[in-house]
């Protein structure tokens, strides 16, 4: 009898593990459906809420949860909340196919998300690492890895790095190309067109009107395609016409044939969004460009009303964005009035848009606590969760050891499994004492790595020249300070004979990593320079070194020169870092990659005849990019203000007031990034 009981008891066991196994999948299908419903609707509030009970009942994995909590945000215009739950989301372990799909839609999302905010260090990161990522796991086939592809592309163009940028895209379009082939529900041909779309307006954001155009050309292609489609919609069809020519006319516009973009304009005119008011704002960037200012003036008077519709308020980025081009429009047409109406609506409008531009980011800076504060309950509620299953599994398993023992061992093995107890018991008070001394050295440790990052501190500072060369005529002084205990920031001089090899750069990231890196460009530095190399040969070699085994991905600006103390001519290279300031200017240099990204990169030489008597000013991007409390930056206007005001003085003079302007403008706030100058002079 007691056999059949323990025998009843085992099957309910596994029967209830399976039925609950079956229950869990069944709740994680229904969570995506009513998600997926919800997405569709633009319910972002509603989708929140659901995704967090999803979240907190163990129905929806991190992964998905931090992405779909990113994309509300982002929905929302919490930037700054989105980035934080992508970047949770990317730290994530992906392994299965769904996971995976989720780690790349949040590293794309977050990858264009820090380009927009002109973040191309971090983009970069984010980005090249995505691509590793899904080449590695062989998700190179879906439409997030030319996105991430194209955003690349976009961080090389603004970089100044127009030939990788141009094979970044192409590549990108390639995928775009070969993933459209099999699509027969229209998605994949609105994400080709959205990524064609994004890099032709790059390309006229930085007014590359030729390589524009040839985008806007396969945008035309492409679209004819999709209205092959038995999918595609004639109302989504007309307005990317209207877009398509809008684009074109603005082209040939700048590309002076003004007829060929008064037809395409006129082509646009044809559509049926072209005489809606979106089609109207957008057709302004044409009209303005071709001083067609009535007609752009007129377009603007249902701007107000189109605000009022859409729910837009004036806030900052809505007055750069659609206000001051309306001003601008109606002051190309003269109407005096309407000039003197729309300036007395920006000045009213100027304050309360910068309130609340405050308001808002104290909002999404208390959304942010509170939202630090939800996931710590919902921690804490999936724990206790845990704890009631494994309470509810234990008393299964501890009814069936309770009959197995009667059956078996009655009340002698009662107390073998009492001292089984106090054995773990010792065991667990073992673990706990290994535990406390384990604190004690790891306490010890701590001040160990401090004091060995201050000794690392003094030998990288022992690595860069602090003795300037003795040479009449000759002035020269420089400056460096780590953000941390090390950092990422050199500079380093070299003479021989009569030429003068120097540098400045500045390594990707901070902190320990970067010192090595650092240390490892000084050394390749000085040997090369003393073999008596041009600056682009020293950048080419180099580069050469860094990129071998870089799986890092780290990488360096530099700007490399060779002074000739007797003529004043000066060779030099700027592979990637800010154009330095000769005279009160800055210098137009020829566009290289930074060192360290890409191998088998040529860099090139570029010569001045002589720079005599001039001053010459090479920094770090942690002058210009200094902040205060306010995140406010230090700026290039107020770099060569200080620069006019010392042109008369040494060169340490001029880095010594730089410091102390740099620490004023700072107020009080801790240093954001490396700081190191470098000032010469030949008489």
């Amino acid at each position: 009898m007691l056999k059949t009981v323990i025998l009843l008891l085992a099957v309910l066991l596994v029967t209830s593990c399976g039925q609950r196994k079956r229950r869990m999948v069944r709740i994680i299908s229904d969570a995506d459906k009513q998600i997926e419903a919800l997405h569709r609707a633009h319910n972002y509030d509603s989708l929140q809420v659901l995704v967090d009970s999803f979240q907190r009942v163990g129905s929806l994995n991190d992964l998905k949860a931090n992405y779909w909590h990113g994309y509300v945000c982002s929905r929302k215009g919490q930037e700054r909340l989105a980035e934080i739950y992508w970047k949770k989301a990317i730290e994530d372990v992906a392994t299965d196919a769904e996971s995976l799909d989720y780690y790349a839609k949040s590293a794309s999302r977050l990858s264009n998300l820090l380009l927009l905010k002109g973040d191309y260090e971090g983009t970069l990161k984010v980005a090249l690492a995505a691509k590793a990522r899904m080449e590695e796991t062989n998700t190179d086939t879906v439409s997030e890895y030319s996105n991430v592809l194209a955003t690349i592309a976009s961080c090389q163009l603004k970089m100044g790095n127009t030939k990788q940028a141009a094979e970044d895209f192409e590549r990108a379009y390639k995928n775009y190309v070969h993933f459209i082939q099999n699509d027969r529900t229209g998605y994949l041909y609105k994400s080709a067109i959205v990524g064609i779309i994004n890099t032709t307006t790059i390309y006229l954001s930085e007014k590359r009107y030729e390589d524009a155009y040839v985008w806007t050309e396969r945008f035309d292609s492409l679209l004819t395609l999709f209205e092959q489609q038995p999918t595609a919609s004639k109302d989504y069809i007309d307005k990317q016409r209207a877009r398509l020519n809008f684009y074109r006319a603005t082209e040939l516009q700048e590309l002076g044939k003004p007829k060929e973009a008064a037809e395409a304009y006129k082509a646009a005119l044809n559509t049926h969004y072209a005489k809606s008011a979106d089609g109207h704002i957008e057709a302004n960037d044409y009209l303005m460009t071709a001083r067609r200012w009535n007609e752009a003036a007129d377009n603007f008077e249902d701007l107000d009303w189109q605000m009022s519709r859409y729910g837009m308020e004036l806030s900052l980025d809505n007055i750069q964005k659609y206000y001051l081009p309306k001003f601008r429009a109606n002051v190309g047409a003269r109407r005096k009035d309407s000039v003197i109406a729309i300036g007395t609506q920006i000045c009213e409008a100027l304050d309360s848009a910068i309130m609340k531009n405050k308001k808002d980011d104290a909002a999404e800076l208390a959304t942010i606590y509170d939202t630090q504060q939800k996931e710590a309950q919902i921690a804490r509620q999936q724990a206790d969760l845990t704890r009631q299953r494994l309470i509810g599994t234990g008393v299964a398993l501890v009814l069936l050891i309770v009959f197995f023992m009667i059956y078996t061992f009655h009340k002698r093995q009662a107390s073998h499994r009492l001292a089984a107890a106090h054995e773990k018991l010792e065991d667990a008070h073992a673990k706990l004492q290994t535990a406390y001394d384990q604190l004690e050295k790891t306490t010890a440790a701590k001040e160990r790595i401090e004091s060995e990052v201050r000794i690392a501190r003094d030998i990288q500072m022992s690595m860069v020249p602090h003795v300037f060369p003795d040479r009449q005529g000759l002035d020269i002084h420089t400056y460096i300070s780590p953000a941390r205990g090390v950092g990422g920031d050199l500079y380093s001089y070299l003479l021989m004979d009569d030429d003068l090899y120097f540098c400045l750069g500045d390594v990707s990231g901070k902190g320990v990593p970067a010192s090595l890196f650092m240390a490892q460009t000084i050394r390749l530095f000085r040997s090369i320079a003393k073999q008596h190399h041009s600056p682009g040969t020293i950048c080419t070699r180099i580069n050469n070194e860094l990129t071998e085994d870089n799986e890092m991905g780290m990488f360096v600006t530099m700007f490399v020169g060779c002074l000739n103390l007797s003529t004043g001519a000066m060779v030099f290279c700027n592979a990637g870092h800010n154009p330095p300031v000769l005279d009160g200017k800055f210098m137009e240099t020829e566009t290289n990659a930074p060192i360290g990204l890409w191998s088998e990169l040529d860099f090139v030489n570029e010569t001045i005849d002589t720079i005599k008597g001039k001053t010459l000013f090479i920094y770090s991007d942690g002058l210009n990019e200094a902040e205060n409390q306010q995140k406010d930056q230090f700026g290039d206007d107020h770099l060569l203000e200080i620069l006019h005001q010392t042109s008369g003085g040494s060169c340490q003079q001029i880095i010594e007031t730089m410091i102390d302007e740099v620490e004023r403008h700072r107020d009080g706030a801790a240093p954001n990034d490396d700081l190191t100058m470098l000032c010469l002079r030949l008489q």
